[in-house]
């Protein structure tokens, strides 16, 4: 379980653990992430069908709703007086320069569903 959310957060293949899930790596703000066709290593076909990876966005939306929690309560911990737009304005703020590492991770969780990893 633990190699596994490692790998995840690492992008690597979730049947081999050691080749590459995506073509690139993420960087702040945005960036098209595309899966690689196959594992650079084990050969493993990563994209099943054309529309696989959609199925992600249900995991971003999640991940997002996390972290915009998270940030909500550090902003109201740390504030003396909460304003919900300041609250606002951090949280796009951030969704916005964590994009693409956001999209990166849902994919990688995504195919981690999917995909049995080898012993």
């Amino acid at each position: 379980m633990l190699s596994t959310l490692v790998n995840i957060f690492r992008l690597k293949c979730p049947v081999c653990y050691r080749g590459e899930l995506l073509e690139s790596r993420p960087n702040l703000f945005f960036k098209v992430i595309r899966v690689r066709d196959r594992c650079s290593n084990c050969q493993t076909r990563l994209k099943i069908e054309p529309s696989f990876y959609y199925g992600s966005m249900y995991v971003a939306y999640a991940l997002g709703v996390g972290l915009m929690m998270i940030i909500t309560f550090i902003y109201w911990s740390l504030s003396s007086s909460f304003s919900v737009l300041s609250c606002f304005l951090w949280i796009v703020g951030i969704l916005v320069v964590l994009n693409s590492y956001l999209n990166a991770w849902s994919k990688a969780i995504w195919a981690s569903f999917f995909f049995n990893k080898l012993e």
